[in-house]
């Protein structure tokens, strides 16, 4: 190697590194910085995706927002502003407080915020949503972690709602769990902050959700379960309160007090938390019992009668749209003592008329009988019994395990189920101990269900009544029952069934007749033949014979029918008809003579403000059942006059006959003074007594929904006056201590009842009589004879 070569050896051993053996660790360090050089790599890459993942999440949401969110998409949030909430009429009996009904489809009773107790506010927002008065809506940490809890379980466990989009939820959007509702929820709850105050949507709120056991709102969730007022309610009541909304049911502290106690132990404990209350309020309210103190049921059995008839009059001034927004307080006239009378005499009235005919189980039929019956019952009816229509029927077979009867129609058999009958089994019997075999029955057809081979039955109600009571002084309807077993909703037969007054009429038309001086109580007219009984049908005589001369008022207390049409032909069919109107009666009377026996349908409370004319001096008052709807009082017309106070008294003093000698006898056993008049109808299809005092009037009926007679000897005197004379005892003890007020203007004076003339005040067996101005006769100065005895026979009787 040449010396230049040599030298150019060194120097490039010199300039090149010496390389590392692969044990000194060289090669590890190269496989770190590649390592490190892919690891950014790849994260560049995530982090591409990531802001591509984020950007296409935002863009989902812009999207979602922009789809869900457009105004055409979404509830004006003006609507709450005119918004009507569901909640419930109360009515109230006389006294102002006692509940008797209460009408709704959702039971919430609104209450500004302002009443509230600030214990509840305060625990309901601690429960609820403890940063309400600090978000704009929305409680993103509290959605967060909702989220992952329902993650974690694998379902739906809790919510993250605010009470904000509680209240979108519950009032602009529906209740499902879609992408779509949760979007607008999150939406309009912003909007909603924008546009209520915090009160404000928390008002919506406490008088919105529900509560359990069918209340809503604070309002009647405190009555439900602490009988209070909410504005009453303190610390251990609003802790309950708070603590229901999560789960009502589940929570309840009537079917589950222990968990409701745990409850009440959170929501105490957030208070704390909150700074709302002290720990040592809160740990003596832990040690408390729960503090249930449930209000009272309504009456609504005792006064279904006025509830029905307040829910007709708000739904003929409403709407039936608007009745479950009302809200409306109903103060009504009834009178809860005279209620609770008149229903326990109508019913055991109507108890005693079915055990004197036998309504119910019936009397057991021959074998020849029965089958007369069932060749009858086949021959009048189709192939299969309408629903709804009252049958005959008998008894073939009797289950008493069943609890049921088997009863042939005819061409058809049903079933008859008799352990829940209220009124002829209301001790639960068995069929065997209610009923007999081969006994006749009369039940009601009902619907069958579908593919069900025999037809269902139930019994007919048999007899039924109705009983109406008038203040005399107001016309106030005191009491009011419609029938047996009376329940909201039911026809109600003391205002709403049109049926014959008989013989109750004629004091409408001998009215008329006295005012008119067609007629004064001195004359005498023949009980004899008289044409309207022909062709009216009106009584087969039999034995009885015809009476002669009689005075009308004794005429009107035995209820003659040949001297009434009498009396009748004097006044026409115009005058009495516009007499009934003028004191009441609206019901369409007939033109015909039959009108005379009272041959058109009235209704019961009719006859009462009728009556009521006679009691209160001739002013006719419309009668009215409901005091104040809402904070105005109702309206009502004015007294009108009907008749003059001396033809009113006059017609008194005839009717007091009525009870004490008449058809009405049986109405003495009250004591006092009493007058009324009895009516029967054709065959005894309706029996009727209006009576009254000085201070009340009481109208009763009794008969069949479908007609049938009641029975022989059933007669007003019979069957309704014993009625009357319960209520009455039960109302008032006696009929009263003040007699019937006397107007100045009317004349008395000592009349024979034989022949109508005047006699001087001491002859034997005179009678005092009262006269209107300028009818009555001259007074007479000597004594008369002594007319004797004069026995007296009763058509209607």
């Amino acid at each position: 190697m040449t010396k230049e070569a040599e030298t150019k050896s060194r120097v490039t051993e010199k300039a090149a590194p010496a390389r590392r053996p692969a044990s000194a660790g060289g090669g590890g360090e190269d496989a770190r910085r590649r390592a490190l050089r892919i690891g950014l790599r790849v994260s560049k890459w995530i982090g591409l995706f990531a802001l591509l993942g984020a950007l296409a999440g935002i863009g989902f949401l812009a999207a979602l927002f922009a789809v869900y969110g457009a105004d055409a998409e979404l509830p004006d949030l003006r609507s709450l502003q005119r918004l009507k909430t569901k909640q419930v009429t109360r009515v109230l009996a006389a006294d102002g407080h006692t509940l008797i009904g209460e009408i709704y489809d959702e039971r919430r009773s609104l209450v500004p915020l302002e009443r509230l107790p600030k214990v509840l506010v305060d625990a309901v927002v601690a429960a609820e949503d403890a940063r309400f008065f600090e978000h704009e809506g929305l409680n993103l940490l509290g959605m967060m972690r909702a989220f992952f809890a329902n993650l974690r379980a694998g379902r739906y466990a809790q919510g993250g709602s605010t009470i904000t989009q509680q209240v979108v939820k519950t009032f602009l959007l529906s209740s499902e769990r879609t992408l779509r509702r949760k979007v607008q929820e999150v939406i309009l709850a912003r909007r909603l902050e924008q546009t209520l105050t915090k009160e404000q949507i928390l008002e919506l709120y406490l008088n919105q959700i529900y509560f359990g056991h069918g209340r809503y709102g604070v309002q009647e969730a405190s009555r439900f379960y602490f009988g209070k007022d909410v504005e009453k309610i303190g610390l251990a009541e609003a802790s309950i309160l708070a603590g229901l909304p999560q789960s009502p049911e589940r929570l309840s502290p009537i079917k589950h007090p222990r968990r409701a106690k745990e409850r009440q132990r959170y929501v105490l404990r957030q208070m704390v938390k909150t700074k709302k209350i002290s720990s040592s309020e809160a740990e003596r309210v832990s040690g408390l019992d729960l503090p249930i103190g449930r209000t009272s049921e309504p009456e609504g059995a005792l006064c279904s009668e006025y509830v029905t008839a307040v829910r007709q009059r708000l739904v003929a001034r409403f709407g039936q749209a608007a009745l479950p927004t009302l809200g409306l307080t109903v103060v009504t006239t009834c009178d809860l003592r005279l209620q609770r009378a008149a229903r326990k005499a109508l019913e055991e009235g109507l108890r005693e008329l079915d055990k004197r005919q036998r309504t119910f189980p019936g009397r057991p039929l021959s074998p020849s009988a029965r089958q007369a019956l069932l060749k009858e019952l086949a021959r009048s009816q189709g192939e299969r019994p309408v629903p709804g229509r009252v049958y005959r029927g008998i008894v073939t077979r009797i289950d008493d395990q069943a609890g049921t009867a088997m009863v042939s129609l005819g061409l058809a058999e049903g079933e008859m189920d008799l352990q829940g009958d209220r009124r002829y089994n209301p001790r639960g019997l068995p069929p065997s101990k209610v009923v007999s075999l081969q006994s006749m029955v009369h039940v009601v057809a009902m619907p069958a269900p579908k593919g069900q081979p025999v037809l269902p039955l139930r019994l007919a109600s048999g007899p039924q009544g109705a009983l109406v009571v008038l203040d005399v002084a107001n016309r106030e309807i005191r009491a009011m029952v419609g029938g047996y077993g009376q329940r909201v909703g039911d026809f109600n037969r003391a205002i709403e069934a049109q049926r014959q007054p008989g013989s109750a009429f004629k004091p409408i038309y001998y009215a008329a007749a006295l005012e008119d001086r067609k007629i004064t109580p001195a004359l005498r007219l023949p009980d004899s033949p008289h044409p309207c009984e022909n062709w009216l049908n009106i009584r087969a005589r039999g034995d009885k014979a015809y009476l002669g001369q009689l005075g009308l008022r004794a005429a009107l207390a035995k209820s003659v029918n040949s001297i009434a049409c009498r009396v009748y032909e004097r006044v026409g069919n115009q005058r009495t008809r516009e007499l009934a109107l003028r004191m009441g009666i609206r019901s369409s009377l007939t033109e015909h003579l039959s009108l005379a026996l009272g041959a058109s349908g009235v209704r019961p409370l009719e006859m009462a403000g009728a009556f009521a004319v006679f009691a209160g001096g001739g002013k006719y008052l419309e009668p009215r059942m409901v005091r104040q709807m809402g904070s105005l009082p109702e309206d009502r017309p004015e007294a009108s006059t009907a008749l003059s106070p001396e033809a009113s008294y006059v017609v008194t003093s005839l009717l007091t006959s009525v009870v004490r000698s008449g058809t009405g006898a049986r109405a003495a056993k009250v004591g006092g003074p009493v007058a009324g008049k009895t009516g029967t109808s054709n065959q005894n299809r309706d029996a009727w007594f209006v009576g009254y005092t000085p201070e009340l009037v009481a109208a009763v009926w009794v008969g069949h929904d479908d007609y049938r007679p009641l029975g022989p000897g059933e007669t007003g005197g019979r069957a309704a006056v014993p009625i009357w004379v319960s209520f009455v005892k039960q109302a008032l003890g006696k009929a009263g201590g003040r007699d019937f007020p006397v107007p100045p203007a009317v004349v008395f004076r000592h009349v024979d009842p034989q022949t109508g003339h005047a006699v001087a005040e001491g002859t034997p067996g005179a009678q005092r009589e009262c006269f209107l101005p300028g009818t009555a006769p001259e007074p007479a100065t000597s004594p008369a004879v002594d007319p004797g005895d004069h026995v007296m026979q009763d058509d209607e009787e």
